[in-house]
């Protein structure tokens, strides 16, 4: 549960690859993701180089920790495994919480970037790894190791926010 309330968006990495085996971890802990009634819509395109994290960078105006970070992840849905066609977004979001709680187990820090909630940085993506149209660009995990900021618990329980038997 540590990694859980730990877990933070880290945008500032040190110089200092990830091991393959961290990667793979990262992998394996996205792959472990519930899914509508076993899909498992998900493929990763893992970057390590530097010129191409550079180029990534420009994804959007938020998107600038890429060119620092020592790997990114990014998480496509292939449509060919659909079988309920609206079902796509809870599986890769619950892949990619999965890969973020991962990475505070490995010491690691990581951002989780929106790309299928805008046409234009989804386009981006499709563009500049030449996606096939079964293929759909959903987010883009930056991962490394954090630079002066700590995965530390910020308590964000808020009481009003639970409704108990009905909304009032």
């Amino acid at each position: 549960m540590n990694a859980i309330f730990n877990r933070r968006s880290v945008r500032k990495y040190k110089d200092k690859p990830i091991e393959k085996e961290k990667i793979e971890k990262l992998l394996r802990a996205a792959m472990q993701a519930p899914s509508a009634i076993n899909e498992q819509p998900w493929e990763f395109i893992v970057v390590q180089n530097k010129d191409t994290l550079s180029k990534l960078s420009n994804m959007s105006p938020y998107s600038k920790m890429v060119a620092s970070c020592g790997a990114a992840i990014i998480l496509v849905a292939n449509t060919e495994a659909f079988r309920i066609q609206t079902g796509w977004q809870q599986d890769m979001g619950a892949a990619a919480e999965n890969l973020l709680l991962e990475a505070v187990a490995l010491d690691l820090g990581a951002v989780w970037l929106g790309v299928a909630t805008s046409e234009e940085v989804s386009k981006f993506i499709t563009n500049f790894f030449n996606l096939p149209e079964n293929i759909k660009p959903f987010a883009l995990i930056s991962v490394g190791y954090p630079d002066g900021q700590e995965n530390k618990f910020i308590d964000r329980y808020n009481q009003s926010k639970v409704h108990y038997e009905s909304w009032k």
